[in-house]
Order: structure tokens, then C-alpha cells, then sequence
């Protein structure tokens, strides 16, 4: 994985916090976070839920969607609550470290 691969996650970022800095109709990014944080909580869990499921059903395809669509849901979650990816990948560095 090249870090161009990961700049994609930061460019992800950036967008979800201006839909929530700027919500616009028409953006599923806005829609959920008006939604309330349980509910973006509970899409998290959703995801995570269907990952789990895929990865025991071993289809690769469908192992990379819901991967994918936890990382997006992690991001909105994180956004809504002022958290940079860079804290939590810090936070990991840490702890590898130690």
C-alpha cells in the first residue's frame, strides 16, 4: 500500500468535515449526521457487524465493501466528534511502539 493509497483517506476526510461543516441536501455524508450521533454509532456498528459476516463467508469482493463502507462510517464518526484519523493513527503508533 503506497502512500498514495492512504492520502485518499485524508481527501475522505476533508469532505465529511465540510458536509458537516456545510451540510448540502442531497448528500448522504449530511443526511446521517443530522440523523443524530446514535445513529452514526449505530451505522458503525452495522458495518462492522457486516464485515465480521463477510470475512466469515469468505467472499473477498464483499469483504472489501463492507471494509470500505466501516472505514467511511469510522470517519463520519469520528468527524462528528472533532477527531482527526491522524489522533487515532497516532494513538496506534503508540501503542505498537510500546
Amino acid at each position: 500500500m503506497s502512500n498514495t493509497d492512504l492520502g485518499f483517506l485524508q481527501i475522505l476526510e476533508t469532505t465529511i468535515a465540510s458536509r458537516l461543516e456545510n451540510p448540502s441536501q442531497g448528500s448522504y455524508t449530511s443526511a446521517l449526521v443530522a440523523q443524530g450521533p446514535k445513529r452514526v454509532a449505530q451505522k458503525v456498528g452495522e458495518e462492522g457487524v457486516e464485515l465480521a459476516l463477510a470475512a466469515v463467508a469468505g467472499d473477498r469482493d464483499e469483504v472489501i465493501d463492507e471494509a470500505a463502507d466501516l472505514l467511511y462510517h469510522t470517519l463520519v464518526l469520528l468527524s462528528s466528534h472533532g477527531i482527526e484519523l491522524s489522533t487515532v493513527v497516532a494513538r496506534l503508533e503508540a501503542r505498537h511502539v510500546a
